[in-house]
């Protein structure tokens, strides 16, 4: 007890030295210090480097780029004041015609959601894009980097144009808003409030006028893409295997591999990609083609087996466990009537037969032969895709299954050493560029808060409606219930866009 009373007395003397000399107000002040002077060194850095950090969004400006901004902008200005002016006409006819299209957008969205079945989702011209549902993960890469440079784009428009009508650039910057990368130009907003109309629609203009000029750059560059990488591509004979999925159906030792070069599926000839698409949604609409074979081949391959009918009323005759053999139809009158059936190891009775529809397309001088059609469920189909100099491959299931599981290219390599994914990889990336800039044009034209569109639209009510409507007001309410509109029928697209997309 007096040993414990002791050290208890020695802590309280202790505890109060410390007090008395104020050890723990200057560890605290010293510690506020440094907190505080870290915060603000922090600040600093982001400061000096044009960084802004807050939730779910970052952005970086630079005036690295004025001096370059300022050449574009006094380059040639008779030239320049050409090119924008054509971009304030193209601007203002997008304003008008993105309302006409988001109209007819939202009738086909409302149309497709009162009907049975999403059919008419590929004639509409815009979409809400969603990544993992239409939009394959593996592109998300062409996604994003089409975007920022659409963005880019877009802005360096608005900065050249600003330029050009003497409007001081502070400066240029890129953000990332959660995930999606952009780009914006900081101009002197006096400057812009004292030009004209006309000169601010020149500004408000060039931005969606340059998407639009960009968009039309990569669809000449995908038209001519063939004849830039005819020195080391070429096209026209086949559509080329650049990649296969684990889960496809066209996996194994007599399927396909990467680098085969497909010329035909069926009768239908392959020489591009769009060959092979256009072949393969043929092949799903007709049905299913038959194989000439003769009469004693067919004796000789057949062999007894106890037929059923599936739900569909089609005819088994296979056993469940064969992964070789294939039920065929065939009659012996030329009416097609009498069906008989006969379990066959598909590829011995058709590798090398004639393709036909009835018997009459099978008749041969002196060899009796017959129009045998496999017998498979409704969606099904048995399709011969050749390959050469490899042995043909024999596809039982439905096409769409073989289309979206074998990735091809129309672009063979004139040397083994040129990679097969290079013109894959351009010809995918022109394409969104083409998608996401057409896009951003539309959508910055619409007649909407925050966006490029009301700038235009306020802009052109000035210079058209200045002497029609005197009261500043009264045109200040005009564009306020025209921009409500546009912001209504815009927000209503991406909705219902978005609701088509997601819930079915």
């Amino acid at each position: 007890m007096d040993l414990w009373n002791s050290l208890t007395v020695l802590r309280n003397k202790c505890r109060h030295s410390a007090i008395n000399h104020g050890l723990p107000i200057v560890g605290l002040e010293l510690q506020t210090m440094s907190s505080s002077s870290l915060k603000t060194s922090y600040e600093d850095w982001l400061t000096y480097y044009g960084l802004t950090i807050s939730p779910f969004h970052m952005r970086w400006q630079t005036a690295l780029f004025n001096r370059l901004f300022y050449n574009w902008g006094r380059w040639k200005p008779r030239l320049l004041y050409l090119w924008f002016s054509a971009g304030m006409f193209f601007g203002i006819a997008a304003m008008f015609g993105s309302v006409i299209l988001l109209g007819k957008t939202l009738m086909q969205t409302l149309s497709q959601m009162l009907s049975e079945g999403p059919a008419g989702q590929n004639d509409q011209m815009l979409q809400v894009v969603v990544p993992g549902v239409n939009l394959p993960i593996s592109q998300l890469s062409y996604f994003f980097t089409a975007i920022l440079i659409s963005g880019v784009i877009h802005e360096v428009g608005h900065g050249v144009a600003a330029i050009r009508e003497q409007v001081r650039f502070n400066g240029f910057g890129i953000f990332i808003f959660i995930v999606y990368p952009g780009a914006f130009v900081d101009l002197f907003t006096t400057h812009l409030q004292l030009i004209s109309p006309i000169q601010q629609l020149r500004i408000f203009c060039a931005g969606v006028w340059h998407n639009f000029v960009l968009g039309v750059a990569s669809l000449v560059v995908l038209f001519f893409l063939p004849a830039i990488l005819f020195p080391f591509y070429y096209t026209g004979a086949g559509a080329l295997v650049t990649e296969l999925t684990e889960d496809s159906p066209a996996n194994g030792p007599r399927g396909l591999f990467v680098g085969d070069l497909v010329t035909s599926l069926q009768d239908c000839s392959v020489h591009s990609v769009e060959d092979w698409n256009s072949c393969l949604g043929k092949i799903s609409l007709k049905p299913q083609t038959g194989y000439c074979i003769k009469t004693s081949v067919l004796q000789q391959l057949s062999y007894p087996s106890r037929g059923f009918k599936r739900l569909d009323g089609t005819v088994e005759c296979c056993s469940n466990n064969s992964l070789t053999d294939v039920c065929f139809s065939y009659s012996n009158n030329l009416n097609g009537q009498s069906v008989q059936y006969a379990c066959l190891p598909a590829r011995k009775a058709i590798e090398a037969s004639q393709l036909c529809r009835t018997n009459t397309d099978c008749r041969r001088e002196f060899v009796p032969s017959l129009c045998v059609t496999p017998s498979l469920e409704n969606q099904t189909r048995l399709i011969r895709v050749k390959h050469p100099p490899q042995m043909d491959m024999l596809f039982v299931g439905h096409p769409l299954h073989l289309q979206y599981t074998v990735s091809l290219s129309s672009f063979v390599p004139r040397h083994s050493f040129l990679s097969i994914d290079l013109p894959v990889v351009m010809e995918t990336f022109c394409k969104y560029l083409i998608s996401l800039s057409g896009a951003l044009a539309v959508i910055n034209a619409v007649p909407c808060f925050a966006l490029d569109g009301q700038w235009i639209l306020n802009s052109f009510l000035e210079a058209t409606l200045s002497t029609l409507v005197v009261e500043k007001q009264n045109r200040e309410l005009i564009g306020f219930l025209i921009l409500l509109s546009g912001s209504t029928l815009l927000a209503a697209n991406v909705a219902l866009g978005l609701w088509v997309v997601t819930a079915r």
